[in-house]
């Protein structure tokens, strides 16, 4: 099964476009997980637990496990492991290097960790992106227009032909050949989505910046929508990880997931 057709089973199943991004802050951490033998593992599979049911993605960010140092790796797996196998991982990289490194990236994400996707930074072009997307059953999910503030250093400039990130977009398109490529577009820049659905009406787009960073969830389904009602992960991550810092932190989370949930479902049906 490809990553485009397991998020699809998945999304249909769950009646859900919400990915869950797993951000494990050593800082955050509830107290009452401390404890553990290993308390970020214990933490992620009592969420995990918590929402498989409410979810369309899970979406593990690698910088939070490799800070964990030496325990980072296997906690890493085994979080992966404990994910339903119906539910498809995204994981959160941002990796983008020449082929050759790029290769090793790919392997050890898609071959080593058995992730279903993952997020590239294309900016180094095609060779750097080619490794990743030699994997027709995986997902690649190219930084295009993101959330934070520095979007406007690179990726808004204007170019001959529009804005920077509006070329991304093409490439994205003219790569798709196996039709495993997608785009990262973040919510807080409600008033490109509809450019770029239109500029890209197939491609599946992971929606970072909704909840925490206050993007524009209604803005985000109504423009960011395929023609289908799809092609959308909505990413949460702290707004679902510490909805509390309590012994009800997986019962927090899953009613923040549901939550999160129903107001996507709500905005689709508009």
């Amino acid at each position: 099964m490809t990553f485009q057709e397991k998020l699809r089973a998945a999304a249909a199943q769950n009646r859900s476009l919400l990915c869950v991004g797993l951000d494990p802050d050593q800082a955050q951490l509830p107290a009452c997980v401390r404890d553990q033998d290993n308390p970020t593992l214990y933490f992620l599979k009592h969420l995990i637990d918590a929402t498989a049911d409410l979810v369309c993605a899970y979406k593990p960010n690698f910088a939070f496990f490799g800070a964990l140092g030496e325990a980072g790796w296997p906690t890493l797996k085994a979080t992966l492991e404990h994910i339903p196998p119906s539910i498809p991982v995204l994981l959160d990289a941002k990796v983008g290097d020449i082929g050759n490194t790029a290769e090793q990236y790919a392997r050890m994400f898609f071959e080593v960790l058995g992730a279903d996707a993952l997020t590239v930074n294309p900016y180094m072009g095609r060779d750097a992106v080619a490794p990743f997307l030699a994997y027709p059953d995986k997902g690649v999910f190219l930084l295009c227009l993101t959330s934070n503030k520095g979007a406007a250093d690179f990726e808004q400039q204007e170019l001959a032909d529009g804005p920077l990130y509006l070329r991304v977009a093409r490439k994205a398109c003219e790569w798709n050949t196996a039709h495993n490529c997608g785009l990262v577009v973040g919510a807080t820049q409600s008033a490109a989505f509809a450019q770029l659905r239109q500029l890209a009406p197939d491609l599946p787009f992971l929606v970072p910046g909704v909840g925490a960073q206050g993007g524009d969830l209604e803005a985000v389904v109504r423009h960011g929508a395929d023609a289908k009602g799809g092609g959308l992960l909505i990413n949460a991550s702290r707004a679902v990880l510490y909805a509390s810092a309590g012994t009800d932190f997986a019962a927090a989370g899953r009613r923040a997931a549901q939550q999160l949930r129903e107001q996507i479902e709500a905005c689709r049906a508009a």
